[in-house]
Parts: C-alpha cells; structure tokens; sequence
C-alpha cells in the first residue's frame, strides 16, 4: 500500500482544556472552549472553518446539530463519533478522507464532557440498560465488573499478576509528574498500588480511571494550508479500524486491532521497532497490555514479559502514554478517546515540553470503546509521523 495513504491531509493543533475533577459547566461548554483554543492555536476564525466533528458522552439530548447553531458555526461537514476510546482515531481518519476528497478543508475535532456530582452514576447505571443483557435485574454491569472478569480471565489464561499490571500504572503515574495537565500529582510506588483498596476483584483502585471533565481537540486540514499558516503538522501514514471483532471469542483477550495490525504496518510502510512512543487508550491496565501485543510489540500472552523487560516512562526504552494516560491525567468522558492522539501529535511535532520523547519522530496510537456486557465492540489504530514548522 501507498505509505501515503491520506496524501494531503494533516493533523495539527492539538490542545487540551485543562481538566476538572468536577464541573458545574455542561458539556457544550467544555466542547466550546476546545473549539476556541484550536482556532486559536491555528489562527482562524470561525468562518474559516468548514468542517466540524465532536464526541461527548453528555451532550444528550442536545445534538452536534444544535451545536453548530449554538456555536454560530456554518459548516459543510459535520459528524459525531460515538465510539467511546475509539473516538479520536476514528474521527482523525474520518475528517482525513473528507479533506483529501476535496469535500472540506478544514475540520476541528473536539471531544468534551462534563462531570457532575451524579454524571458518573447515572453513567454506569446505562450499561446495563442499554445492553438489555440478562443480569440486569440483579444491578450487575458497568466497566469496573466487566473488567475484572476480563482481567482475572488474562491472568488465568496467560500467568499476569497484579506486579505485572502495576509496571503499567506506575510508570504512567510517573510521566503524568511531568504533564502539566493531569490530575494525579503524587508518585505511586508499587507498594501503594498493591496495597489499594480493592474495587472488583482483582481490580482494585488505581486499575481505575478516574472520571472527571475536560475537552481535547485537533485540526484536520490540507498540508499546503498547514504550511501557510506556519503550523506544525504529522502526517496521517496509516489507520485501522475494527467493530465486533472475534464475536465467538469466550471473552475478550484480543482486540479487533489483531485482525488488522499487519494491513496498518503495510499501509505506514514500517514495523513495530520502527514506533518511537506508543499511546493505547487505558481504562484499565489490562487493555493497554493487550494492545501492546495486538499490536505487534509482543506475541499474545507475552505482554506480561515484555512489561517486566521495558522501562515505560518518558525517558525509557519503551515510551508509553506519555502524558500519564487516563490512570494518571483522568478520564473526561469522550475526550479520553482524544488524549492519546493529542498527546502524540504534540511528541512527533517536537512540543510536548516536560514529557517530550527525545527522537520522537513516529507514533502509534490506539483506541478501544463503548463496552457492552463483555467485551469492547471498537478498536481503532494509527501511524503518524511529524513534520515541524
């Protein structure tokens, strides 16, 4: 396949709002504050742009149609990606397309939620209802359950111990010291996190994300624009995306990015050993160990080895969710399925300040989303490589 497979068509402008353990904003308020700051980071104005894409999980019932009257927005181009940690690849390659067909020319992307007192609850309390599965009645559902049963079912299949899944989240604990942006702001050593109260058996306290509100954005637009404007930009060298992968699995202990990892590699014309910095959505640490050998880092079952053998931090010899992933920075409802990529583009563009891989020149970036009784239905991957002003 063509390396470049989105030829003309460029990522720029990642921001983050910086997050809120609580909020008494609505989500069209965080959505609208990435909106300005992205234009404002390119230099435009509203009227310049003509393509919108966002991703909430508490606009309902508002619509990204009432957004665009809401936001005085007269577009051309207008999606929504509701795939949960999917979201950001998924509307990346979306509004790629849509660019480089000469349908739009610019499109922002922006994810935001808020987090009230009660979102979280009533948030959890709609897995269930909405999968209609049979141990509804009985109050069971919600992501913590379901991934301690996946959890335990990786441990059993594949030897993984809580040491194991603890190296993920105290190096990411570690990079998130250095990023300015996230929530959790004290070191965890493995003796805290082995000792933390538990939630669902074996996941305990800091397996969990911690929901909070918050708004991540980037520009999709032409590379010749990007150039006149002077912004650093990547290039988009490669996408996957899968829904409903392996139905007939038992449980989920592969990803639909194992159905497809050899076609993005392809597409991207490079390897696994040719990845500077690797950014997996992380839930929970169990998902992030999948990815890395879905993706090719690792055979399947090796993850626990191949943790134990790398240094995961910023500085190390694997760099992994750099900015602390959502274990450390939280978890902002849809704009989690922005973070990695946002935080990759600013690596392989050169201005992720204190959490800047040295070199980083190519990124992987994956997500996963929208679980629904017992396994995550979407998973999406990407290659980019930068190109600095």
């Amino acid at each position: 396949m063509n390396r470049r497979a989105y030829d003309g068509a460029v990522l720029t402008a990642p921001v983050t709002i910086p997050y809120q353990r609580y909020s008494q904003e609505t989500a069209h308020w965080w959505i609208a504050r990435g909106l300005r700051a992205v234009l404002d980071r390119a230099g435009m104005s509203p009227r310049e742009l003509d393509g919108f894409s966002v991703s909430s999980f508490s606009l309902f019932p508002d619509t990204p149609v009432g957004l665009t009257q809401h936001l005085g927005l007269t577009i051309r181009y207008l999606d929504t990606i509701p795939m949960g940690g999917a979201s950001g690849v998924a509307a990346a390659r979306r509004a790629a397309r849509a660019v480089q067909a000469g349908d739009v020319d610019v499109v922002a992307c922006v994810a935001g939620d808020a987090n009230r007192i009660d979102s979280f609850r009533r948030l959890l309390s709609s897995f269930s209802r909405f999968s209609m599965d049979a141990v509804y009645p009985y109050g069971y559902g919600g992501p913590n359950a379901n991934f301690a049963l996946l959890t335990d079912a990786y441990m059993a299949e594949y030897g993984a111990t809580r040491e194991d899944f603890g190296r993920i989240a105290v190096a990411q604990r570690d990079n998130a010291l250095r990023y300015p942006h996230a929530l959790m702001k004290k070191p965890l050593t493995m003796e805290q996190y082995l000792a933390a109260r538990p939630v669902a058996d074996p996941v305990a306290l800091f397996d969990c994300v911690m929901p909070c509100a918050g708004a991540e954005a980037f520009l999709v637009m032409r590379e010749d624009e990007a150039e006149r404007r002077g912004l650093a930009f990547a290039r988009l060298d490669g996408t996957i995306e899968r829904h409903n992968a392996f139905p007939d699995d038992p449980i989920q202990l592969r990803g639909g990015w194992a159905m497809d990892v050899d076609e993005l590699y392809a597409m991207a014309d490079c390897g696994p050993d040719d990845i500077d910095l690797l950014q997996t959505y992380d839930d929970y640490p169990v998902i992030s160990m999948m990815q890395m050998e879905d993706l090719g880092f690792c055979a399947k079952g090796e993850g626990p080895a191949f943790v134990r053998a790398h240094d995961l931090t910023v500085t190390g010899d694997f760099p992994h969710n750099t900015s602390g992933g959502q274990l450390s920075v939280g978890q902002a409802g849809a704009a989690g399925g922005y973070l990695g990529l946002v935080e990759a583009l600013r690596q392989v563009t050169g201005e992720a300040g204190p959490t800047q891989v040295e070199g980083a020149g190519r990124a992987l970036v994956s997500g996963f989303g929208m679980i629904n009784y017992d396994r995550g239905v979407c998973s999406a991957a990407a290659i980019i490589s930068g190109v600095t002003s």
